[in-house]
């Protein structure tokens, strides 16, 4: 058996070295050239510098884990697709590296889409910035994402300023798995209607199937597009290690199910309506997240459990059922907790089966909200500092907290924040400002 193991494992790196030597670079200068290749695993496509003005570009074709196939800039970030350019990522093990979209908006489609039979695809180094339509309404989705086990990393996103959500996993009835990873989510206005999301998983048709999908270790700068920054809407996602800086509006468990928002860090810095993190839907999992200087309340709060409809659509408000809420910092908020907010003559279902423990809130302006009396609930070993107010389940902080990179911390449980040791966003450009905390 061993000389069998051993035939097979050199046939295989033979076979490598023999697809490696027959991988090819092909230099073009527009996307009809790009359509008209036949690619093989491990071949190249070189965007050569000039003209990439209202070009179409799709990328189909079939690598492999070992040998993807990958299309780059020749200059990353310095060749601009402008006008209405596209690009469409269609097959499997597919790269894209170094592209740069800019001066231009799309008419139609997404300016970036993964197409619903990719599989195991990457957009990475890449860059759209300001390409918006000069209608405000008109709406289209800078990246959509359909397929599964894709990624979208070291990318950045800015100036946002027409109708729709800058970033869509969509579903199907399969767990997509996307991965958005290090990518500068940057400012983006307030639009003054809904669908001005940066992120959104899923759609509410969708919200009862499992995505699987993972965001982490991205920054959002400044993004204030709509309330929700962040909107889940399905299950089994993971929100986590991002930063959210100065951002108005909250991550929020929109729809759907047994998912999780941790380690995260959000940094209101007092600016006006900057919020946290909404649960709505059940087993929503919120930990070891650290929260400061947000202003929000209600819907808005540093932490808010809203209320229900008592027979939903599934494009409305479900019950919240057994939320886990533990080991999050709170600092210097306006409102650290609130259950039940958003009760109105519609929404008359309280949270249930409340977990909230081991929390440690500072300087809060008011500790926690009760818009309903909380059934079932396990809130215990909470501790407050700088506030008289007095709640059952919370008592005073005797742990000494630090200030340690700029954030307040636990002493002996310090840890250095990602943005201070990952490299986010394009590597040919800084995009992110330096962050402050107040």
């Amino acid at each position: 058996m061993k000389n069998i193991s051993i035939k097979h494992c050199a046939s295989a790196f033979l076979m490598l070295c023999f697809f490696s030597a027959n991988a090819k670079d092909y230099p073009v200068t527009n996307a009809s050239a790009i359509a008209a290749l036949k690619l093989q695993p491990g071949d190249r496509i070189i965007m050569k510098d000039g003209d990439w003005k209202n070009q179409q570009i799709v990328l189909k074709a079939n690598g492999t884990e070992a040998q993807p196939i990958t299309l780059l800039s020749e200059k990353p970030g310095n060749i601009i697709s402008s006008g209405n350019s596209t690009l469409k990522i269609d097959g499997n093990y597919l790269v894209v590296d170094g592209l740069a979209f800019a001066d231009g908006y799309s008419e139609k489609d997404a300016i970036i889409t993964f197409t619903k039979t990719s599989d195991h695809c990457r957009l990475t180094n890449t860059s759209i910035i300001n390409y918006n339509h000069p209608d405000k309404a008109f709406d289209y989705k800078w990246v959509s994402v359909f397929g599964i086990h894709n990624r979208v990393d070291h990318c950045a996103f800015s100036g946002k300023t027409h109708q729709g959500t800058l970033l869509v996993v969509w579903l199907s009835d399969q767990p997509n798995y996307s991965q958005i990873d290090h990518n500068y989510f940057g400012p983006r206005p307030d639009l003054g209607v809904n669908g001005g999301e940066i992120i959104r998983i899923g759609t509410s048709e969708w919200s009862m199937y499992d995505s699987y999908a993972k965001v982490e270790y991205n920054i959002f700068d400044q993004c204030n597009g709509e309330t929700e920054i962040v909107s889940i809407k399905s299950g089994h996602n993971i929100i986590s290690n991002n930063l959210f800086y100065e951002c108005v509006g909250t991550v929020t468990f929109r729809h759907g199910n047994n998912s999780e928002v941790s380690d995260n860090y959000f940094i209101g810095n007092k600016v006006k309506n900057t919020g946290g993190i909404r649960i709505i839907g059940e087993n929503q999992n919120v930990h070891h997240n650290y929260l400061q200087g947000l202003t929000g309340t209600g819907l808005r709060a540093a932490i808010s459990l809203m209320n229900a409809y008592e027979k939903p659509e599934l494009n409305q408000y479900w019950q919240v059922k057994n939320p886990n809420i533990t080991d999050n910092i709170i600092v210097d908020c306006k409102e650290a907790l609130e259950i039940g907010s958003g009760k109105d003559s519609k929404r008359v279902v309280p949270p249930v089966n409340i977990i909230l423990e081991d929390n440690v809130i500072v300087n809060p302006t008011k500790l926690i909200v009760y818009n309903e009396n909380v059934k079932d609930a396990s809130i215990k070993n909470n501790k407050v500092k700088g506030t008289t107010s007095s709640e059952d389940g919370f008592e005073s902080l005797k742990t000494d907290l630090v200030r340690s990179s700029g954030i307040y911390q636990i002493k002996g449980k310090e840890k250095v924040p990602f943005w201070l040791n990952e490299h986010i966003g394009p590597n040919w450009k800084i995009f992110m400002r330096d962050i402050k905390t107040d």
